[in-house]
């Protein structure tokens, strides 16, 4: 009966430590322009000022306009001062469809460097994950699986190099091309 108490221990702290490991990795992180959507979308559809959110978010904006081509700032504060929160959506989107393009290229430039790459696709995710409600039901499925086929083309180190799997360049980036196809009308 001394064995059990020390092997539920044992099993209970394994466990435990593994939970922790797994969250800590997951919420690794905050993003600016995900936090701030429900402010912008509230101040749209109240007409209240989301000046100081606008500012919390300007480096973010600011580099999407410059290293991806979309107009986003001053749109976006059209659309809030027009009371638009269907236009204000629309152009959140448009921002999380760059930023996803974004952690995607450096995931890319980065898949010899396993955890690195898997990072960026997963905060990639989080992204995705506020702009699947505002697709079709099909391109819902087809861009979750093309997200899916990215995290499949990044590999796996394996544990201690048992189950390792190389990274696929070429499977990353026709994945990487059918998501971006499919987020191409946002």
């Amino acid at each position: 009966m001394t064995i059990r108490p020390g092997l539920l221990a044992l099993t209970l702290l394994l466990t435990l430590s593994g939970q922790a490991q797994a969250y800590s990795y997951a919420a690794a992180g905050k993003e600016p322009l995900i936090d701030a959507r429900e402010a912008l979308l509230g101040a749209a559809t109240d007409g209240k000022d989301a000046s100081a959110t606008l500012s919390e978010i300007a480096d973010e904006l600011t580099y999407l306009e410059e290293h991806h081509k979309v107009e986003l700032q001053a749109p976006l504060a059209a659309a809030i001062k027009a009371k638009d929160a269907a236009a204000t959506a629309a152009l959140l989107n448009r921002a999380y469809k760059a930023e996803i393009e974004r952690r995607l290229e450096g995931a890319s430039q980065n898949l010899g460097d396993y955890q690195s790459a898997k990072v960026l696709v997963v905060k990639s995710k989080r992204f995705l994950d506020v702009i699947l409600p505002s697709l079709s039901e099909g391109d819902r499925k087809a861009a979750e699986q093309a997200l899916a086929k990215v995290l499949d083309a990044i590999g796996n180190p394996g544990v201690f190099g048992v189950g390792a799997k190389p990274a696929d360049a070429a499977a990353f980036a026709e994945a990487q091309k059918a998501l971006m196809a499919v987020l191409a009308p946002l």
